[in-house]
């Protein structure tokens, strides 16, 4: 199972994109988990996902995230405002999924 982080202000406004996440990776027949919380938890979350995708809203703090990332081997990348804004949540899993090394 793959396991997709997706990180913001307050976790609630990348609801939307994890619920479209979910349906495509359903009809891709992909098994993963993919929740979206509060960049607050991030040290904790990172710790037991296998790639973390950001809002645009933190997007700033990509650099000092993936430090902190990169101590347990994880990826960090900026969902681009046009796929967020958009909420193409085919291409944001691929994104997610293209970071996940098998």
């Amino acid at each position: 199972m793959k396991k997709i982080l997706l990180c913001c202000s307050a976790g609630m406004s990348t609801s939307m994109l994890v619920q479209r996440m979910v349906k495509a990776a359903d009809e891709r027949g992909i098994d993963c988990q993919i929740e979206a919380q509060a960049v607050t938890a991030f040290e904790d979350a990172i710790q037991v996902f296998d790639v973390c995708l950001l809002g645009p809203q933190v997007r700033f703090q990509l650099e000092e995230l993936r430090k902190t990332a990169s101590r347990y081997g994880k990826p960090v990348e900026a969902i681009s405002p046009m796929a967020y804004g958009m909420m193409k949540g085919e291409e944001v899993l691929d994104q997610a999924l293209s970071l996940i090394s098998d």
